[in-house]
């Protein structure tokens, strides 16, 4: 049986594990009642059923991976299982929220290019309190922080900034001033974790403005060059240095 040559989820979580791997799903995962089966989602789970994450899939014997990275577990709920990669190139998901840089002007719609495989596109109407006659200041190189409305394989990615109240609630334009750069997709998800320490400790060396991106993308902004210059280069550090070199890194920077 191909069950056989599997091994149990939860036995390897937090650890690496490879495309073609065959992970077995505990028992309790087996006994839910009919229509209650392993169901395949993007968003939250209902109670009792398991969600199954990026860089999984479902299969007759439990579940079949299909990324390289760390195996990671959620038990809140019906349970979640997805592999933690680090990737650099990002593929548009429905919700996520970008930085995407303005590359043209085409007719009533802007070209953005945010990192994926094809530019997205945004409408001048998608910007809050916009109108045919009071249009956005958009212009080619601008910077822009919004969230996709439409991404899937099949259409072209869409962005909006404004949410569902048809507030901006952060989104638009991002100043002319400030540093952007580029980091892994599994450093963004670790700095976007709620009470991230590394935010957090970052915070108490200078005052400064960030904006993060789902696709890789950081932009900060610091009282002067040098100290935006600072918080670039310890950001970029994070993802090759523990806790406690960071810790002490930031130590010597403010003088303790």
């Amino acid at each position: 049986m191909a069950a056989e040559s599997g091994t149990a989820a939860e036995a390897l979580v937090g650890q690496v594990v490879l495309p073609g791997d065959l992970l077995l799903l505990p028992a309790h995962y087996d006994e839910d009642a009919e229509g209650e089966r392993l169901r395949l989602s993007a968003g939250g789970a209902p109670q009792g059923r398991l969600l199954c994450g990026p860089g999984l899939r479902r299969c007759g014997a439990g579940l079949l991976v299909t990324k390289c990275g760390l195996l990671r577990h959620r038990p809140a709920g019906g349970g979640a299982f997805w592999v933690d990669s680090q990737q650099k190139r990002y593929v548009p998901v429905k919700g996520d929220h970008v930085i995407g840089i303005v590359t043209a002007k085409a007719g009533d719609v802007f070209r953005l290019d945010v990192g994926g495989s094809e530019p997205a596109s945004l409408s001048y109407l998608a910007f809050e309190g916009a109108t045919k006659r009071n249009r956005p200041n958009v212009q080619v190189g601008d910077l822009i922080y919004g969230q996709f409305l439409v991404a899937n394989k099949d259409m072209e990615p869409e962005m909006v900034c404004i949410d569902s109240s048809g507030k901006s609630s952060g989104m638009g334009i991002i100043g002319q001033d400030g540093f952007l750069f580029k980091v892994s997709l599994g450093l963004i998800r670790k700095l976007l974790a709620p009470k991230c320490e590394i935010i957090q400790e970052l915070s108490q060396l200078y005052p400064f403005e960030l904006v993060l991106g789902m696709n890789g993308r950081i932009w900060v902004k610091a009282k002067t060059v040098q100290q935006t210059l600072i918080i670039v280069n310890i950001l970029e550090a994070c993802e090759y240095m523990s806790a406690e070199q960071r810790k002490q890194a930031l130590a010597k920077l403010s003088g303790n």
